[in-house]
């Protein structure tokens, strides 16, 4: 299933960021694709506010049907933790 390898790449890039933290691929993949509704096509700079102490901040351009998210920051109490999803 595509979707599910995509659940799992999410995954595996955010681990190797050093996040200790739980991470859910679909959950993850839903924050984000719901900044992505409803915008014109462009790039954006999103911030997802999951709990007090913990948020994602990160860059996508929107496109027709799709998003492509180029990076997020998981801030989590006062570490941060970088995610590439362009290399």
């Amino acid at each position: 299933n595509k979707m599910n390898e995509l659940y799992q790449f999410i995954e595996t890039k955010i681990r190797q960021s050093g996040y200790p933290g739980k991470i859910d691929g679909e959950d993850f993949y839903d924050d984000v694709s719901a900044e992505a509704e409803d915008q014109e096509n462009g790039t954006y700079l999103f911030i997802v506010k999951k709990t007090d102490t913990l948020l994602y901040k990160g860059c996508m351009t929107v496109l027709d049907d799709q998003f492509d998210l180029h990076y997020v920051d998981i801030i989590d109490e006062e570490e941060t933790y970088h995610v590439d999803f362009d290399n």
